[in-house]
């Protein structure tokens, strides 16, 4: 068949209103007579006496007298009086066990028939493979049966290997209605390779193609969203006559299920054209369809078409309609179905008013849906109702309410008593649940309010109210976060007592609260409970303590409790261990730090970036720059990327080692793994190239940096300041250093400093004293404790000894801009 194009669709459908079928026969062969001997009567009556007695006895004698009498016909008959599908399987494997006796393929499918509606997929597996394996001959039509029994509980796989193990044994020679059963079992499926299989089979047969073939096949492509082929399908069955209401409802119900609400409602019109009636079923599921879609629109005018169509809508259609414009804040409207469903002599659920108090926005709204429910309210819808208010009072902000409103619910006093005036109606008192309590309890704790919630905990057991898991966890997570770790203990040691054992989440959040405080006893001792427990310590929580004694200074420590971690089966992450490998850097343990390293790698852990990294920073800080190298040639044969930090990291080493051409062979380096250099690569290699006598470099890699459109930071201004200065170029250093300022970048007391004395060692005193000036003008004057005091005290007396700055000198000490100088010790007589 060609397929058709999307414009086909409408032709398709257009002209519907002729010789149009409406049922679907049921191909199905009752094996039982419409009357039957009174001798037969009797004995079926007597097996199914003796089946449904109990407790029921194989060796009961009566039953062994009448094992002789038993025939295919009689085992049928029993079998469909049977109302239990367990006593009914009982009794036909106690037949087939009998002497003399053979199940046909009646027997079979009758026990099938039953298995099928009870949905026992199990037994009626085993029951299909005993067909073939006991050589059982049938008629087409009794193994269209079979098949369709296994097909109706999704046994998809097993219909199909049943009908070829027949053929091929030739316990029954298919024909179309095999065929034709076959396909509908295959229809549950999405097998639309097989279903093709078989269509051409029963082409290479001879058998020709009815409504009953193509309507399978329609609902295997549906199921496949194949959306061309379903059509193609659709438009051969319309051609032939035998477009039918369950035809249409197969493509109408697809369209919805593929969230084509707009070709859905399309379909339904043109199906109206024809004179076509959805069925009541098809209504219900279509609705539920478009709400779970957010059509709101479409599912209230299916609701209408429902309601004109004669069908009166239940209670869960107007449940899944109110709680589709309850979620879309649709009050108003959700309130008129409400009033409608009501009229209709519908009651109302807990549930729908539920979904309703929680959609009110506001009390007053609240109140309006209270005044009209009353009538609807018993004490458990009551119950339900006060919970509900208690979310809304919740979700308002006003927790100081349901507080109160729950402590009269626990005193047993009129709810209304409390400021409840939306409930003023109701005079009575209702008893609050674990819901209650734990609406409450959750608010109070997200605000903080962490005795009052425990106050309410423990008024639950006062009034019989049970407790839960979620409860218990979210007062332990609170209390622990509030590192209250003994009062944690005492709610946990009561969840056991009441029989609730701790979840993975109960443990891990007393164990993070254990790391937070660095208890090591502690949280040893916690890991064996949960080892226990089959819990798995979270790693997170590992790392944190691992990284809080590192930080103290007690990284062996660390170390010793990540080793006593494996020792306890559990393995900590590489996060951890390079935590405790850091920490042992810090204090100066560089060997340990690389014997836990090589240590975990024999382990079989496969170290990162990050860990390479930690160890080569404190390679290159202890100056063993070689051994770093080392480490990331470790690193590239390991296939792992060096980071553009790695590479920066070996240059500062490189530069601080004075090797700066090594360096700069870094730089090459990155450039060619297409790691772009940053300002702490060009800050590095400048400072470096300084350091080694070579400004020139330093400035051409300086304008390489802005070049590239690396913005030099304030860091790297005063690298470079302070290296030219160093190479005897304060002049240049001064240009840079007004660059700085005007890029709004402040240098730091020190690079004050460098350049006086940078200035005062090329003879030029009036620009290192501008550069003084300018210092106490920023207020960047040192401190008499300041390290940088001595040396600017020192170009103090340089300045005052030459005369072209001296009378500068003494007139800032005049208007006391250069604080807490000893005049003698720049040589200027007290007075002057």
């Amino acid at each position: 068949m060609a397929l058709p194009t999307h414009q086909n669709f409408h032709k398709s459908i257009k002209y519907l209103a002729k010789n149009l079928c409406f049922q679907r026969s049921m191909c199905t062969k009752s094996q039982n007579s419409s009357t039957l001997p009174s001798d037969v009567v009797h004995i079926t009556n007597k097996f199914i006496s003796i089946f449904t007695k109990q407790p029921f006895s194989p060796s009961n004698p009566e039953l062994i007298n009448l094992a002789p009498k038993l025939t295919n016909k009689l085992v049928e008959t029993v079998l469909n009086n049977l109302t239990s599908w367990r006593v009914a399987h009982k009794f036909f494997v106690w037949a087939s066990n009998q002497h003399g006796y053979k199940h046909n393929i009646y027997t079979y499918n009758a026990m099938a028939s039953i298995l099928s509606r009870a949905r026992q997929n199990a037994p009626l597996s085993v029951l299909a493979k005993d067909v073939v394996n006991l050589r059982c001959y049938m008629s087409p039509g009794a193994l269209g049966f079979l098949v369709r029994c296994l097909g109706s509980v999704g046994l998809v796989e097993e219909a199909n290997m049943l009908f070829d193990q027949v053929q091929m044994m030739g316990l029954c020679s298919p024909n179309s209605y095999s065929y034709n059963c076959l396909l509908e079992a295959i229809s549950k499926s999405s097998s639309t390779d097989l279903v093709e299989m078989r269509l051409k089979e029963m082409r290479d047969f001879g058998w020709g193609y009815d409504k009953y073939t193509f309507t399978p096949l329609l609902q295997v492509y549906c199921n496949s969203r194949m959306f061309d082929k379903a059509l193609s399908v659709f438009n051969e069955i319309y051609d032939r006559g035998w477009v039918d209401q369950h035809v249409f409802g197969i493509l109408v119900l697809s369209f919805s299920k593929w969230g084509e609400v707009d070709k859905a409602c399309e379909l339904i019109q043109r199906m109206e054209d024809g004179n076509i009636r959805l069925n009541e079923k098809t209504f219900c599921v279509l609705i539920h369809g478009f709400v779970k879609e957010s059509r709101m629109d479409k599912a209230l005018l299916l609701f209408d078409k429902m309601k004109k169509s004669g069908f009166a809508p239940d209670v869960s259609v107007y449940d899944v309609l109110i709680g589709g414009l309850c979620k879309k804040k649709q009050l108003e409207k959700a309130l008129q179905l409400y009033s409608e469903m009501k009229e209709s002599g519908n009651k109302p659920d807990g549930g729908i008013l539920s979904q309703l108090i929680s959609s009110c926005s506001s009390e007053q709204e609240l109140t309006q849906l209270l005044e009209e429910s009353w009538e609807d309210m018993d004490v458990k819808a009551m119950a339900l109702l006060c919970n509900s208010f208690l979310s809304v009072l919740v979700n308002n902000g006003s927790i100081d309410k349901a507080y109160n409103l729950l402590q009269a619910m626990i005193r047993g006093e009129f709810i209304a008593d409390v400021g409840a005036d939306e409930l003023l109606q109701f005079k009575g008192t209702v008893s609050p649940d674990t819901t209650s309590f734990s609406i409450v309890i959750n608010s109070l704790l997200r605000n903080g309010k962490l005795d009052l919630a425990l106050s309410l905990f423990q008024d639950m057991d006062k009034i019989g109210c049970k407790k839960n898991v979620l409860l218990y966890n979210n007062l332990i997570e609170r209390l622990c976060n509030s590192n209250r770790l003994e009062e944690s203990y005492k709610i946990l040691r009561e969840m056991e007592d009441s029989g609730y054992g701790p979840t993975n989440f109960t443990h891990n959040t007393v164990f993070g609260c254990l790391c937070r405080r660095q208890d090591v006893v502690g949280t040893l001792d916690l890991v064996r409970k949960m080892r226990v427990h089959g819990h798995e310590p979270w790693m997170k929580h590992c790392t944190l303590l691992v990284k809080e004694l590192c930080k103290h200074g007690k990284a062996v420590e660390a170390c010793k409790f990540l080793a006593d971690i494996v020792q306890e089966g559990f393995l900590p992450d590489i996060v951890s261990y390079s935590a405790a490998m850091g920490g042992l850097i810090n204090i100066q343990e560089m060997n340990l730090a690389l014997e836990l390293f090589r240590e975990i790698c024999a382990r079989g852990y496969c170290p990162d970036v990050v860990a390479y990294n930690i160890l080569i920073s404190g390679l290159c800080k202890s100056l063993r720059v070689a051994e770093a190298q080392n480490l990331l040639n470790e690193m590239t044969m390991k296939g792992l990327v060096p980071s553009v930090v790695t590479y920066n990291l070996l240059i500062d080493g490189w530069c601080k080692s004075g090797d700066v051409d090594k360096a700069m062979l870094y730089l090459s380096h990155m450039l060619g793994k297409e790691r772009e250099p940053n300002v702490i690569t060009y800050t590095s290699l400048i400072d470096g190239l300084c350091n080694a006598g070579r400004p020139d470099d330093a400035l051409m890699l300086w304008n390489e940096m802005g070049g590239k459109g690396c913005a030099p930071n304030g860091v790297a201004f005063m690298a470079l300041i302070y290296g030219l200065c160093k190479c005897g170029r304060p002049k240049a250093a001064l240009v840079h250093f007004h660059v700085m300022k005007e890029k709004g970048m402040k240098p730091d007391m020190y690079v004050y400093v460098v350049l006086i004395s940078a200035f005062l060692s090329d003879l030029n005193s009036p620009l290192a004293f501008e550069i003084l000036q300018e210092m106490v003008n920023e207020g960047n004057f040192p401190d008499p404790l300041d390290k940088n005091y001595l040396a600017v005290r020192d170009a103090m007396v340089k300045l005052s000894e030459d005369t072209r700055t001296s009378p500068l000198v003494k007139n800032l000490i005049k208007k006391g801009s250069i604080p807490a100088i000893n005049l003698l010790d720049i040589g200027i007589e007290d007075g002057i």
